[in-house]
């Protein structure tokens, strides 16, 4: 856990204008699923795969499904459609929208992590995949974001189990025609996951996420981290203010509007461990703000349903969350829509 301390010129108690929130029509699965792919394809918000407890609830003995459906909304007042269907169940990857497809990178299954790395572009009604150079090592429950046309990815784990998670930063430059991830300078600090990635004026961001550590029992539990870094090409990283407190698995890439990054919601970690879970009361709805020129952090409200393992896309004038995690195991198919302030 980070020490640092935040003084009052890194942090302002309100946030300069209110947030935002309206609903657009749920995702055709009942249940809902977290990790999931999205992103923006024809014009269409685009949402694929992913994982939910179809069954029973984690608590009564269910086990996690991965999906491989991918789903498609052509307008925001519209109904979703099924386009087809992912290479494989996956989820827990990294998405990103880029050159009117979406970048899917890495994820798990049921069994594994993978390193591979597709795109999934609309034509017309239908959707066609298209293999892209692999990541060096399988991972999942990384973050990664745009910087330019290059794709940052950091972070995450090589094997499923929560038992160890990695320093690791590669790029992809996607504008290359034979591009090949480059290995970067690796996170300083702890090695995590499920940290939240942003990217604006060729600078990658990376705040928060989980970090290990060994209990008396020998499993590994999770430390919940408040750092904020900033990497760019030439100056490798920086240390910048810390949070006002924990982030974990926020939607990501996240979204930023009039100049501030938005942390929206995710796991602080004040309610880990509650019992029972089927009594979980879901996850803080706190709006996180970070202005970089300032590096300042701001409250900037709520969320009106805060959820975790969710990707952010922006899509016609503001910013998506589609579905995610209400609390450990449950899922909904909510998608909600914040309006760029």
């Amino acid at each position: 856990m980070c020490a640092m301390l935040l003084t009052p010129g890194h942090f302002a108690a309100a946030a300069s204008e209110p947030l935002q929130w309206s609903r657009l029509p749920p995702l055709p699965d009942k249940l809902g699923v977290a990790g999931a792919f999205a992103g923006v394809s024809g014009g269409a918000l685009v949402v694929a795969g992913g994982a939910n407890f179809p069954r029973k609830m984690p608590w009564d003995g269910g086990a996690k499904v991965w999906g491989d459906a991918v789903y498609v909304l052509d307008q925001p007042e519209g109904r979703w459609r099924k386009a087809g269907r992912l290479p494989r169940p996956l989820g827990y990857g990294v998405s990103v929208t880029h050159r009117d497809s979406v970048v899917c990178v890495g994820g798990s299954d049921a069994t594994r992590h993978h390193a591979e790395v597709f795109r999934l572009r609309a034509r017309g009604r239908k959707f066609e995949i298209e293999s892209m150079p692999p990541l060096p090592i399988p991972l999942a429950n990384m973050s990664g974001a745009l910087c330019g046309p290059c794709l940052h990815v950091a972070g995450g784990a090589e094997v499923p189990g929560e038992t160890t998670a990695s320093t690791r930063f590669f790029a992809l430059d996607l504008e290359a025609s034979n591009g090949a991830w480059r290995e970067l300078e690796p996170i300083p600090g702890p090695p995590r996951f499920l940290a939240v990635a942003a990217a604006s004026d060729e600078t990658f961001f990376l705040f928060g996420g989980a970090a290990l550590q060994a209990t008396a029992t020998g499993k590994p539990a999770r430390v919940y981290l408040r750092e904020a870094l900033r990497y760019r090409a030439g100056s490798g990283w920086a240390r910048l203010a810390d949070l006002p407190h924990p982030v974990v698995a926020a939607p990501s890439p996240a979204p930023i509007a009039g100049g501030r990054i938005l942390l929206l919601a995710g796991d602080d970690g004040s309610r880990a461990g509650f019992k029972p879970l089927d009594r979980h009361p879901g996850f803080p709805g706190s709006v996180l703000a970070y202005e970089p020129a300032q590096d300042r952090w701001s409250e900037a409200g709520r969320v009106p349903a805060p959820r975790a393992t969710a990707p952010c896309v922006e899509w016609r004038g503001g910013f998506v969350v589609p579905s995610g995690e209400v609390r450990p195991g449950e899922r909904s198919p909510e998608v909600w829509r914040l309006s760029a302030p």
